[in-house]
C-alpha cells in the first residue's frame, strides 16, 4: 500500500471479486482484518471478506416502515433467541411476533465482536455482522422477512467503546482513542479527529441504508463525550435525517442522566434528530414497587416506591434535577415538553436481567401475578413499550452474562463478574462463569414452554393487551404532542394516574398489595384482570369501580373528549365516572 496523505495508505487492486479474502499486514509482519470489514471468515482475528453490496429489491423499495406511535418492541438475542442461534432460524419466528402484535424487532448488537458467544456489546468491527449469526445476506434475509409481514427492524449499536479482544485500531491509529480518557470499558474515542469521527459517523448511516433497517438504539451515549462544535451524535442524526428523508427511520437513545437535548421536537411534535430515550427510571421505579429490591441504583427508589413509580407513568422521568441517594449528584431534567411516545419503557430487557448475577428475570423475583399487573400497565400506558424475549410467554429461564474468551482474558472477565456481585441481591459464592458454554446456553428460550397451558395463557394475556394498544391507545399519540399526565393517588402497593390528550384522557389504577377499593376512573372500562370479574361488572358504572378487588389488578378506564365521541357515534357523558381517590 502507498501513502495517500494524513496518515492514509491505499492500494488498487484488480480482478477482485465477492467472497475473496483479504487482511493488512503492518509493518512489523502482523496481520489484521480490515477495520472496516464488511464481513469476516470467520472471528475478529481472522480475514475479512470482500463483500458485494446490495442493491435494493423491489420488495425493500416499497416498505416506507412504521410510524413510531404505533410501536411495540420486541428486544432479542439472535444467538440465544432460537436453537440455532442464527439470522436464518430467527426467520421462522417471526410470523409468531407479528400475530402476537409486535411491531418491532430490537436486535441486540450484532457487529462482529471476540469469540462466538456473546451480548454483543464488545464488537470491535463495527461494519460487519457477526459471523456466528450468520453472512451478510443472511441478515438481510431476515429484514426483508420481518418487513413483509410488517415487522420493523431496529439495530442496537455501540459507538462508545471498542472491545478487548479484535481490536487492532490501536496499532493502526494511535490517535483513533484518547490516552489519558477512560469509560468503564477501556480508552474512550477521540470523536475530535477526524478520522475517528468518520468511521463512527458513517458506521450507523452504513447499516441503515445497506440494510434496509428501520432505525437504531445507540448505546449508553452518556459515555460519548465530544468537545467538538457540533456534538457527533448530532451530526449523526443529522447525517441519517437528510440521507433517508422518505421512510420511517426511528433513532433511540439509552442515557442514565435524564436528559432531552439531543430530542427536540418541532410544533408538529417531529423530531429532526433523535426520536426516543430508554427510560431506566420506569424499570427501576416498577423493580422497586414491585419486589422491595433497594440495593445498588435501586436506592435511588426506596423511598415512597409507590409515587416514584407513578411519577414514571405519569410524566416519564423520576428524577427532574432531584439528588440521586446513590451518587450525591442532581439527575435529570424536566420533561413536560416530551410526549409521551419519548419514554420507551420496560420492565425487563437485557441489561437489567443479565446484569443480574443469576439472570434472573422478574417473574422469578416477584411472581406471576405482580409481573401480569406490571406487564398490563406497560402495555397500555402512552409511553412506548419494549417487551424483553420470552416476556410474553412467562419465560423463567434466566438471561446471563456470557463471553467467549480465553486465557487472561477470560480470567479476569470471571473475576471481575465475580466480584461485581459481592453485597449485591441475586448473589451467591456461584456466580455463573461467563465463558463456560453452558452459561450461554442456559439463556437459550425454551420455546416449548410456548406450547403448555401456562405460556398459552400468557400469550393470550399479551395479544390481547396488544390489541386494545393498537385500539384504542395508539389513536391517541398520532398528534406527537404532550400529554397532561397526572398522579391520581398512591396507597401501599397501589398506584393510579390518568393521561390528558387532545382526544381523550386514559385512565389507569392498579393494585398489588392487599385486596382494595379501586379509585374511580373516568370513562368506559377498557381491561382490568382477572377476566373473569369483567362479567360481574357493568361499564362505566361507579358503584361497579368501587367495589373491593383483588389483590394482583389493573384497571385502565379511557373517557374520550366530546368531538372524539361524537366521531365514534358513541353515548355521552352520562355513563362517565369522575376520577377519584382510594376508598
Amino acid at each position: 500500500m502507498t501513502p495517500a496523505g494524513g496518515g492514509w495508505f491505499e492500494a488498487d487492486v484488480q480482478g477482485v471479486k465477492p467472497g475473496a479474502e483479504y487482511q493488512y499486514r503492518l509493518a512489523d509482519g502482523m496481520t489484521v482484518p480490515d477495520p472496516a470489514s464488511r464481513a469476516q471468515k470467520g472471528d475478529v482475528n481472522g480475514p475479512s471478506v470482500v463483500v458485494d453490496s446490495r442493491r435494493a429489491s423491489p420488495d425493500s423499495e416499497s416498505w416506507k416502515g412504521r410510524p413510531w406511535e404505533e410501536t411495540v418492541i420486541y428486544e432479542l438475542h439472535i444467538g440465544t433467541f432460537t436453537p440455532e442461534g442464527t439470522f436464518r432460524a430467527a426467520i421462522a419466528k417471526l410470523p409468531y411476533l407479528a400475530q402476537l402484535g409486535i411491531t418491532q424487532i430490537e436486535i441486540m448488537p450484532v457487529s462482529q465482536f471476540g469469540g462466538a458467544r456473546g451480548w454483543g456489546y464488545d464488537g470491535v468491527l463495527l461494519y460487519a455482522p457477526h459471523s456466528a449469526y450468520g453472512t451478510p445476506e443472511d441478515f438481510h434475509a431476515l429484514i426483508d422477512a420481518a418487513h413483509a409481514l410488517g415487522l420493523s427492524v431496529v439495530l442496537d449499536i455501540v459507538l462508545n467503546h471498542f472491545g478487548p479482544e479484535g481490536n487492532y485500531l490501536p496499532a493502526l491509529s494511535p490517535a483513533f482513542f484518547h490516552q489519558d480518557r477512560m469509560t468503564p470499558w477501556g480508552n474512550a474515542i477521540a470523536y475530535e479527529t477526524l478520522p475517528a469521527r468518520q468511521y463512527i459517523v458513517e458506521a450507523p448511516l452504513y447499516w441503515l441504508t445497506e440494510y434496509g433497517l428501520d432505525g437504531l438504539r445507540f448505546d449508553a451515549i452518556d459515555q460519548i463525550e465530544d468537545a467538538s462544535e457540533i456534538h457527533v451524535l448530532q451530526e449523526i442524526a443529522t447525517r441519517i435525517r437528510e440521507a433517508i428523508p422518505d421512510r420511517h427511520v426511528h433513532l433511540t437513545t439509552e442515557d442514565s442522566r435524564n436528559v432531552v437535548f439531543l430530542h427536540p421536537r418541532d410544533e408538529q411534535g417531529y423530531a429532526p434528530l433523535f426520536t426516543a430515550e430508554w427510560n431506566d427510571d420506569f424499570h427501576n421505579a416498577a423493580h422497586v414497587f414491585a419486589t422491595g429490591e433497594t440495593h445498588a441504583y435501586y436506592q435511588d427508589f426506596a423511598i415512597e416506591p409507590e409515587k416514584k413509580f407513578a411519577r414514571a407513568l405519569a410524566e416519564g422521568f423520576v428524577y427532574q434535577g432531584e439528588v440521586s441517594a446513590q451518587t450525591g449528584e442532581s439527575r435529570g431534567v424536566e420533561c413536560a415538553t416530551q410526549p409521551p411516545t419519548f419514554f420507551v419503557d420496560f420492565i425487563q430487557n437485557h441489561d437489567q436481567t443479565g446484569n443480574r448475577a443469576q439472570g434472573d428475570r422478574l417473574i422469578a423475583l416477584a411472581g406471576a401475578d405482580k409481573t401480569r399487573v406490571l406487564l398490563a400497565a406497560l402495555l397500555l400506558s402512552p409511553h412506548v413499550p419494549l417487551l424483553f424475549m420470552g416476556e410474553e410467554y412467562g419465560e423463567t429461564r434466566p438471561f446471563l452474562f456470557f463471553t467467549d474468551f480465553h486465557g487472561d482474558l477470560a480470567r479476569a472477565v470471571r473475576e471481575g463478574r465475580a466480584s461485581e456481585f459481592s453485597g449485591h441481591a441475586g448473589h451467591d459464592e456461584t456466580v455463573p462463569d461467563p465463558n463456560d458454554p453452558d452459561t450461554f446456553m442456559r439463556s437459550k428460550l425454551d420455546w416449548q414452554k410456548t406450547e403448555s397451558d401456562e405460556g398459552k395463557a400468557w400469550l393470550a394475556f399479551t395479544q390481547e393487551l396488544l390489541a386494545l394498544r393498537q385500539q384504542h391507545i395508539v389513536p391517541l399519540l398520532r398528534d406527537g404532542k404532550p400529554a397532561q399526565g397526572r398522579v391520581l393517588e398512591t396507597a401501599p402497593g397501589r398506584v393510579a394516574v390518568s393521561w390528558r390528550f387532545a382526544t381523550g384522557t386514559l385512565s389507569l389504577a392498579l393494585n398489588t398489595g392487599k385486596p382494595a377499593t379501586l379509585p374511580a376512573l373516568a370513562g368506559e372500562r377498557l381491561f382490568s384482570w382477572p377476566a373473569q370479574l369483567n362479567a360481574l361488572e357493568t361499564t362505566a358504572s361507579s358503584c361497579a369501580l368501587q367495589k373491593e378487588r383483588p389483590r394482583y389488578d389493573p384497571v385502565i378506564n379511557l373517557a374520550h373528549s366530546v368531538s372524539q365521541r361524537n366521531d365514534l357515534r358513541t353515548r355521552g357523558r352520562a355513563g362517565a365516572v369522575p376520577e377519584g381517590s382510594w376508598h
